[in-house]
């Protein structure tokens, strides 16, 4: 099987800098990626050289600042999807009907919300993945290890406390780039 120009520089780019992927979607047409620890903008460029190394059909959510000219449409065609932070209790209904109406659509999150430190996440995947009835895949951008994994499915209980007790347990010792900016793995 060959590979398509674009994965083959992104695979080449990735290991130049010393990084490994190990990523797969799950088999399930939809869901969501969660992904942890969100420290730097270079979680962005290492995110999405694994994206395209791995071949994942895979969108994400970016602040919609991030949309404007002259970048907007290229993020977009990267797989993009805009986010207006002051209307985030509208967003997760919104997203889950973008589920329904669509027969495959991975969506990668970063539950932190934000680059600087917060001491909780956001739990809008979690509400999202229940509304939709869909699976949460875990992710991570390890700087210590300089290693990009998307290879873990979780399908949430409805018991926040149990199933952030399983994600906790996935990412123990995965470092970001500045891990004093990383969140606690705990709803606010």
């Amino acid at each position: 099987m060959s590979l398509h120009p674009l994965q083959r520089t992104a695979r080449l780019v990735l290991g130049l800098l010393g990084w490994t992927v190990d990523a797969a979607l799950p088999p399930q047409p939809r869901g969501v990626v969660i992904v942890y620890p969100h420290t730097s903008n270079w979680d962005f460029a290492i995110g999405y050289l694994a994206k395209v190394a791995a071949g994942l059909r895979l969108q994400w959510i970016g602040k919609d600042s991030l949309f404007r000219w002259p970048l907007g449409a290229l993020l977009r065609r990267m797989g993009g999807i805009p986010v207006r932070r002051g209307a985030r209790a509208g967003f997760v209904d919104e997203l889950a009907r973008e589920y329904a109406a669509r027969g495959r659509l991975w969506v990668a999150i970063a539950p932190e919300g934000t680059r600087s430190f917060t001491d909780h996440w956001k739990s809008g995947f979690y509400h999202l993945a229940l509304a939709a009835r869909i699976p949460v895949a875990l992710a991570f951008i390890d700087w210590g290890r300089r290693r990009v994994e998307l290879r873990s499915t979780l399908d949430l209980t409805g018991d926040a406390e149990r199933d952030l007790e399983a994600i906790r347990a996935f990412y123990q010792g995965v470092r970001g780039l500045y891990p004093e900016r990383a969140g606690s793995i705990r709803f606010g």
